[in-house]
């Protein structure tokens, strides 16, 4: 099963400007959305055969990324504006 990369913008569209803002002047939250991107770049890379891996090792990688996804969310939700 193939998919495209997931934004973090791109999944959160209501947050657009809050990411751009968060990314601008909270560092933790920039680490954790470079971060996040890495990995979604990696498991893009795996599911097009650019980077071969093990059923196992993508499924962890997409766990990974589900985890970040959930933080990274967690912090846009509780932000102030």
């Amino acid at each position: 099963m193939q998919s495209e990369h997931h934004a973090l913008a791109n999944e959160f569209p209501e947050f657009r400007d809050k990411i751009h803002d968060l990314k601008m002047s909270d560092e933790h939250f920039q680490k954790l959305f470079d971060e996040y991107h890495k990995l979604d770049r990696k498991v893009y890379r795996v599911e097009y055969d650019i980077e071969p891996r093990s059923d196992t090792a993508l499924e962890e990688l997409k766990k990974r990324r589900l985890a970040l996804k959930d933080e990274l969310y967690n912090i846009l939700k509780h932000s102030v504006s």
